[in-house]
């Protein structure tokens, strides 16, 4: 019988074999997983008093990671869909660990039962047309950095692509010619292939003519021909939004983020009555479900619905004040 493995070497053969090899996830998760390993084993750390390479199995316990899992709100302020998030990624390496240490089951067992957060889900939040289009007239496209955003936040608002889709494009996943479209590697490393309108292929097209012409060059470069960072992307698109909204005073009341623009392009496919499975094959959506959230927020579909149904026949009734223990109890 082998020797269980040590908790250092347990946690490198998660990312290597088990994310890597095996699942082959995507860079986005294994990101995602890395950042709350390196945030936890810290923690550890400084609770313990230990390296991360000196820490043992049994230490990473059940009452550890509620506890950093606590402070991540408390003292980082994260919500509870980001804390959601790190306890998946925590769970994931205990599934694996289960059967790899399996002399360990009992305190896999307890991690493996600390509950998620249950949080409400607001409406997703998207842009008007108007203020897509003061959005897309912002940067200036006199220069290379203008022209680049340009382009970026036309390719986003037009074929919906997730932030780490954007940044990881290169030449030779830009199609144009006749039914000019762009590959992309989504979740679950499922390529997909998104049309692009005539307007935007030509966008990239002239884009294309100012970036280096090997095929695996970065479409949306940094000053220093790097790929974007999403922090870059966020920074731009900030930049951005401060301009169009001078012009579209409506934007400076709503949060824009790169997945607003996401949410932009199914809201607008959406009103254009296209099919829920066509927006979800078209937003790489693992199901049709997911492109419920759309429906959900989408006041003028439902607005329409109401008009073709007959209103009930209804008349205002006199009020009448409560009772005083009832008017206090309701406002409770």
């Amino acid at each position: 019988m082998s020797a269980t493995p040590s908790f250092p070497a347990l946690l490198q053969r998660f990312f290597t074999d088990r994310l890597m090899q095996q699942r082959r996830a995507s860079p986005h998760t294994i990101g995602s997983y890395r950042d709350t390993f390196r945030l936890l084993l810290r923690f550890a750390q400084m609770r313990l008093g230990r390296q991360p390479s000196q820490l043992a199995f049994e230490q990473i316990d059940a009452p550890l990671i509620a506890a950093f899992l606590d402070e991540l709100q408390d003292k980082r302020g994260i919500t509870a869909r980001s804390r959601n998030l790190r306890l998946t990624a925590i769970r994931s390496f205990f599934r694996y660990a289960a059967f790899e240490a399996p002399t360990h089951a009992e305190q896999i067992q307890r991690v493996l039962a600390i509950p998620s957060q249950r949080f409400t889900r607001t409406q997703v939040g998207f842009l008007t047309r108007p203020e897509v289009d003061a959005l897309l007239a912002a940067p200036d496209r006199q220069t290379w950095s203008g022209r680049r955003d340009h382009a970026l936040l036309l390719l986003a608002v037009q074929a919906g692509l997730r932030l780490s889709e954007l940044t990881a494009m290169r030449r030779d996943t830009v199609i144009l010619g006749s039914g000019a479209h762009v590959l992309v590697m989504g979740k679950g490393r499922k390529e997909r292939a998104t049309p692009l309108t005539r307007q935007t292929a030509a966008v990239l097209n002239a884009w294309l003519k100012e970036i280096p012409a090997n095929p695996d060059a970065t479409i949306f470069p940094s000053a220093r021909g790097t790929r974007l960072s999403a922090d870059g992307v966020q920074y731009l698109l900030a930049k951005h939004v401060a301009v169009a909204a001078r012009s579209c005073p409506s934007l400076a009341q709503k949060r824009v983020t790169p997945h607003v623009l996401r949410h932009t392009t199914a809201m607008e496919l959406l009103q254009a009555g296209v099919d829920r499975a066509v927006i979800a094959l078209w937003l790489g959506h693992e199901s049709v479900e997911t492109t419920q959230i759309y429906l959900d927020a989408n006041l003028a579909i439902k607005e329409q619905a109401l008009a073709r149904t007959t209103p009930p026949d209804s008349t205002p009734g006199r009020f009448r004040p409560d009772d005083q223990l009832l008017a206090f109890l309701t406002e409770l």
